[in-house]
């Protein structure tokens, strides 16, 4: 039967499960049975059970798309069948939450009458008429359960699987190990599930996982080299209309860690630059949102994530920065000068030097990602987001904005009186960015992807073409801002690479003040179009 929880996260639906998943390295096992966090938490003896469950699907995968799981698992003599909704607002790094409906069944058939009573019956009957609901993958597991408790009453059960998912594709079997810890919250504060994997992960190579064994059956399935095939973008938090700003909040950072996190084997194990740039742009929204977390965390706790996203932040950016140089920026400028003989051997020892920064720079950021350091910032984040759910207000920060307010205020009305604050600093600035040095137009840069940013958090609360809009606008503002300021990022990297009278750094400082030059009349018809929209949000 469904089991009901009351975690501290903000949206979640009942019945709901709830669980942090970690990935393990399998040799680790005994290590982690024995380790001396989980031995006072302990409940009860531990159970073990061979878990093997297929999932079931259309031939065109059409419950995969709605993000619908379906399952028949045998444990034991015992079948049971599930189906699980959508991820929840509020799921993190290693933090998921989703729907999640139980049936026993007499044997391994899936029985449609039991769908029918879940908010995906129309689904779920669909796919079943049209094609058939037929086995895509198997999962296959040994796992050991032990029941915890934690000091404050909450209850969970830890469990450790290991074993394989198999799946067939054009003919070829194919199969992927399973080695991971899921540690599913039975009752009370969902806090306690990083406390908990905080102290594992002092002594044991664990790592947050956003994937779960369905999402990698899938990939097996469709003969993908990856369960997350291509970089993942930020994606807008569902907001209720009601909810409070520190549920909003939290389930906002939570929504970037995520997004964090989901990049991060795609940038340790593939070339494509966009990887490094999406986990950037997630560490820069998730510095914005822990800004305005700030009259809700205890200050020593955000201090301490701060100091890491900031940490995480330098190193992705070092590696993008030359990523846009060596990719967009020196192209085009080799392509204009190739037809003049004299510079072109200084272009090429440029480009030969920027090549081998870019290098280094790419594994820094590897290495920074595969390490523990990065593993221990998701999970303190997430650690820091349900701790700030639900708390009395701490007192604002020197700087910040103004952002303060009561975490039981309604999230509209907090966001309404930031964004028309931010929409007011930016539009001071950027009236007078015709004739504005480089300095002024990068502070009009950063004003504007700070209201972008807090527009694009707060925008599911106000739906509406005028919010698309702005954010439109908006976009086509920053993106001139930021060329202008990625010329002026090439002119320093390129003084680094050759020294400030080397005549190829003296090519590409010319090239680009010429790029940023083309870009003025752009930056003010996006002005003048900005400057017409009308702001989304509520006056106050």
């Amino acid at each position: 039967m469904p089991r009901e929880h009351e975690p501290r996260i903000a949206e979640i639906a009942i019945p709901t499960e709830v669980e942090l998943k970690l990935a393990l390295d399998a040799a680790a096992v005994p290590a982690l049975l024995r380790h001396g966090a989980l031995r006072p938490l302990r409940r009860g003896r531990t159970r073990t059970a061979r878990v093997v469950s297929t999932y079931f699907d259309s031939p065109d995968f059409r419950l995969h798309r709605a993000e619908v799981a379906l399952r028949v698992r045998r444990i034991g003599r015992r079948w049971i069948q599930t189906v699980k909704g959508p991820p929840q607002a509020g799921a993190g790094a290693g933090l998921h939450a989703r729907p999640e409906y139980e049936w026993p069944l007499p044997g391994p058939n899936v029985e449609l009458r039991h769908l029918a009573v879940t908010p995906w019956k129309k689904l779920t009957a669909k796919a079943a008429k049209d094609g058939g609901l037929v086995p895509c993958f198997t999962t296959d597991f040994k796992r050991r359960m032990i029941p915890l408790e934690f000091p404050d009453g909450s209850t969970a059960e830890f469990c450790v699987d290991l074993g394989e998912i198999r799946a067939t594709c054009d003919g070829r079997a194919r199969r992927e190990p399973v080695a991971e810890i899921e540690i599913e919250l039975r009752s009370g504060d969902a806090a306690n599930l990083f406390r908990l994997a905080l102290a594992l992960s002092a002594d044991l190579p664990i790592a947050a996982m956003t994937l779960t064994k369905a999402a990698r059956g899938y990939a097996l399935r469709r003969g993908l080299p990856r369960a997350v095939p291509s970089p993942v973008r930020a994606q807008d938090v569902p907001l209720a209309t009601d909810v409070t700003t520190a549920d909003a909040l939290t389930a906002i950072a939570r929504g970037c860690l995520h997004q964090i996190a989901a990049n991060a084997a795609g940038l340790v194990d593939d070339d494509d630059p966009e990887w490094i740039h999406q986990m950037r742009v997630g560490t820069r929204r998730l510095r914005s949102c822990l800004a305005l977390l700030a009259p809700f965390a205890p200050a020593a706790e955000l201090d301490r994530v701060v100091a890491e996203v900031k940490w995480l932040a330098a190193t992705l950016g070092t590696a993008r920065d030359w990523d846009v140089f060596v990719t967009e920026t020196l192209p085009p400028l080799a392509a204009w000068f190739a037809r003049d003989a004299g510079a072109t051997p200084g272009l090429r020892r440029l480009r030969a030097r920027a090549a081998a920064r870019r290098r280094a720079a790419r594994s820094a950021a590897r290495a920074a990602v595969a390490s523990p350091r990065f593993q221990r910032l998701l999970l303190t984040a997430d650690l820091l987001c349900a701790s700030s759910s639900c708390v009395a207000p701490f007192h604002a920060r020197d700087g910040d904005d103004g952002a303060a307010g009561a975490p039981d205020e309604r999230a509209a009305t907090f966001a309404a009186s930031l964004l028309a604050r931010r929409h007011r600093k930016f539009a001071r600035i950027a009236a007078h960015l015709a004739h504005a040095s480089n300095e002024e137009r990068h502070a009009a840069r950063i004003a504007a992807k700070r209201l972008r940013y807090v527009a694009e958090f707060f925008a599911p609360l106000f739906p509406g073409k005028r919010g698309r809009t702005y954010l439109k606008r908006l976009a086509i503002m920053q993106d001139a801002l930021g060329r202008i300021n990625d010329a002026v990022t090439a002119a320093s990297l390129a003084a680094k690479l050759a020294g400030p009278t080397d005549d190829a750094a003296g090519a590409v400082r010319g090239w680009v003040a010429a790029q940023a030059t083309a870009v003025e009349p752009m930056l003010t018809r996006a002005w003048r179009r900005f400057d017409r929209a009308r702001p989304f949000w509520p006056s106050s």
